[in-house]
């Protein structure tokens, strides 16, 4: 039998090990993860009040999550509205959140904690300004509510923004031509139907559940404002981000208008900060975009979200995770 000489006999040696190791080494790059881990862990997501629009969306939204973040665990928590959201947020009390526009802006102007650490993921549906009135009210337009009892929302909701703007453009100081009460969408029903007060303000998506039930069992009507559009936009600074708009005559169908009503809207954020880990945020994000269908056969807005304005955040830039999420199905 013919006996290689020990230097070949090494070589081949050699050879084999490397011939091994490549095919172990491909093997191991098949049976592997490739890529950034998925996300795992708790994110704690800041809503609205139990009767509002973002509470409804977040409910919604929350299966659509569950299934593409499947390590994540979703905790919805309720909220005052816009302003508290994003003092949450900014605080590292919550994760993500939805807010207007128009209180971001502002939460930016005034300098306040955690501003700059604010980042946008997704332009999400409208607001619109809802303004609701007893049927028989003589209250025609906004400037007709002084020395009437008005729910303004909640001090840390976007409504009480909104609210003491539009109020101030109509000619009225919503501290003195009206006896401000602060209540939100959870109660404002309820006290309109009482009596109790004369009028409340809204700012939501279409419908809103509260204001379609109300509609249902007591005469009520909706007060048109695209009178104040321009008076807003005279403002300047934070009330550009407002915008005339109209609220169809189906979106509550019951209410005495009988048609469309001319009104005010501001565009919704979803809103996180720059301390989010980016992978997290992309899966967040195209869940978002993902869900609208479904989510929109109840919150009609919702509908709007589209992939190709939704990237468009302002006044918050783009968080690095959402623009991975953008690129990754940019045509």
């Amino acid at each position: 039998m013919c006996t290689l000489p020990s230097h070949l006999s090494r070589r081949r040696a050699l050879q084999g090990s490397a011939a091994a190791l490549v095919v172990l080494g491909l093997l191991m790059w098949w049976l592997l993860p490739v890529g950034p881990s998925a996300p795992r862990g708790s994110v704690t997501f800041s809503t609205g009040v139990r009767t509002g629009v973002y509470q409804l969306y977040g409910k919604l939204l929350k299966p659509t999550l569950a299934h593409d973040l499947p390590g994540v665990t979703i905790d919805l928590q309720p909220s005052e509205g816009s302003q508290q959201n994003l003092a949450r947020v900014a605080a590292g009390k919550a994760d993500f959140t939805i807010a207007t526009a128009d209180a971001i802006a502002q939460y930016i102007a005034d300098g306040k904690p955690g501003a700059d650490r604010l980042r946008g993921c997704a332009r999400l549906y409208d607001d619109y300004v809802q303004l609701a009135v007893d049927n028989g009210s003589a209250v025609q337009r906004a400037g007709d509510l002084r020395h009437k009892r008005v729910a303004v929302g909640q001090p840390g909701s976007g409504v009480r923004l909104i609210a003491d703007r539009v109020l101030r453009a109509a000619g009225l100081d919503p501290q003195k031509d009206i006896t401000a009460v602060p209540a939100g969408i959870d109660t404002d029903p309820a006290l309109l139907e009482a009596g109790k007060i004369d009028a409340f303000f809204w700012s939501g998506g279409l419908p809103t559940d509260a204001v379609r039930d109300l509609a249902a069992r007591h005469p009520i009507r909706l007060v048109p404002l695209d009178d104040l559009v321009t008076r807003l936009h005279a403002g300047g600074g934070t009330t550009r981000y407002y915008r005339a708009a109209a609220i169809p005559g189906d979106a509550y169908r019951e209410a005495r208008n009988n048609g469309p009503v001319s009104t005010v809207a501001v565009a919704n954020v979803l809103v996180t900060t720059d301390r989010e880990d980016p992978e997290l945020t992309k899966g967040f994000t195209r869940s978002v975009i993902r869900s609208r269908d479904r989510i929109g056969r109840q919150v009609h807005a919702a509908q709007l979200v589209d992939v190709r304005t939704a990237i468009y955040t302002d006044p918050l830039k783009l968080h690095e995770g959402a623009r991975r999420y953008y690129r990754s199905v940019k045509p």
